[in-house]
């Protein structure tokens, strides 16, 4: 079969969202020149070296052939759980704000995780492609997948790290579903997710405030409610068209990570309902577009790697916006495209490139 172009409306979606983001990036990063001693030249000169080396690999990854990446499915993933797992490690390990997540290397740092949520996707896509009708099976297909996503649960709750927890197990899920899973097994995995939950929230305080924080937002405002309050003030005194460009009160005090996980917030303030619609709609065209090329792969490997990657891009999306305006609890998973960290940035790009390779072979 002779391959296609990579697909244009998805380019054009990526290159939107890249834009816009950098632009809101670039206003919310005067809010943190102050609470550091880097400069905002510094801040938003390191995220456009990011970004420009992100869309080089996007560019690579959108001529490598996907299949090459299936047989080496289970040498990354079990690479990237091992990697993930260092972060245990006292010589090399840190923590920052109660979470121990990062790896520190020399003169960089790296968050293991961002490596993980895509090699889960290529493992879980090579894998699901060899089950065919077994994926129906208990024993042969909904055990394997419950002992994968527990192997990935078990560390990212040690971390602990619920938020990207979540984004693997959409973009799991999703792989499940594509493949042909039963929803009764997958109905019986949300019971046993609701159950874990209630285990955690009993067990870790931290958990079990979120969930409060979440359902009773108006209680301790100045302590675990204080971000979600601060996020709607922000979004809310943005009204329909926002105070405009670079001038976000919320982001010099106020909000935690105005560059991190809050970016949504100082969007809000800043371009208000208008600019934040057009930021979801973008968000929300990414996604069902990309759903719409999945459906058109013929290769089923293709076909669930491309689904679990658009999916795990729109779960962390989305997530992070619920969170913002309090759909969701609070997890910290950044805006992606928007927000800054540089290994969530490369890997969302290098994402796109697979998809935009598989797009090659639509029908």
């Amino acid at each position: 079969m002779k391959l296609k172009k990579p697909d244009r409306m998805l380019f054009f979606l990526t290159l939107a969202l890249l834009t816009l983001g950098f632009v809101i990036f670039t206003s919310a990063a005067l809010g943190q020149v102050g609470r550091d001693s880097a400069s905002f030249a510094t801040v938003v000169s390191k995220q456009l070296g990011v970004l420009l080396a992100g869309l080089l690999l996007l560019a690579l990854f959108s001529r490598l052939p996907y299949k090459e990446l299936r047989p080496y499915s289970p040498l990354l993933f079990v690479g990237t759980l091992v990697l993930t797992a260092m972060v245990f490690l006292p010589e090399i390990g840190f923590s920052y704000g109660g979470a121990r997540r990062w790896l520190h290397l020399g003169w960089f740092s790296i968050q293991p995780a961002e490596f993980l949520k895509p090699t889960l996707v290529i493992f879980l896509a090579a894998w699901a492609a060899t089950r065919k009708d077994k994926i129906k099976s208990f024993q042969e297909g909904f055990l394997p997948f419950l002992f994968f996503l527990g192997l990935v649960a078990t560390l990212m709750l040690a971390q602990p790290d619920t938020g990207t927890l979540m984004v693997m197990t959409a973009s799991a899920l999703g792989i499940f579903i594509l493949a042909g899973g039963r929803w009764g097994h997958l109905l019986l995995l949300v019971l046993l997710g609701v159950l874990a939950i209630g285990v955690l929230a009993w067990s870790r305080p931290y958990v079990r405030e979120r969930i409060e924080t979440f359902f009773n937002p108006g209680e301790d405002v100045r302590g675990a409610s204080w971000q979600i309050n601060q996020s709607l003030i922000a979004i809310g005194s943005g009204g329909l068209f926002g105070r405009g460009f670079g001038q976000s009160l919320q982001k010099f005090v106020f909000l935690p990570e105005p560059i991190g996980d809050s970016i949504f917030a100082v969007a809000g303030e800043e371009f208000g309902l208008v600019g934040t619609t057009t930021l979801l709609l973008l968000y929300l065209g990414f996604l069902l577009w990309g759903l719409r090329l999945t459906a058109k792969i013929a290769d089923p490997f293709g076909r669930y790697l491309a689904g679990g990657l658009v999916i795990m891009i729109g779960a962390q999306s989305f997530i992070n916006i619920g969170s913002m305006i309090g759909l969701v609890p609070m997890t910290g998973v950044p805006l992606v495209f928007v927000s800054h960290g540089g290994t969530a940035l490369l890997f969302a790009l290098i994402a796109v490139g697979i998809i935009l390779n598989v797009s090659r072979s639509r029908v």
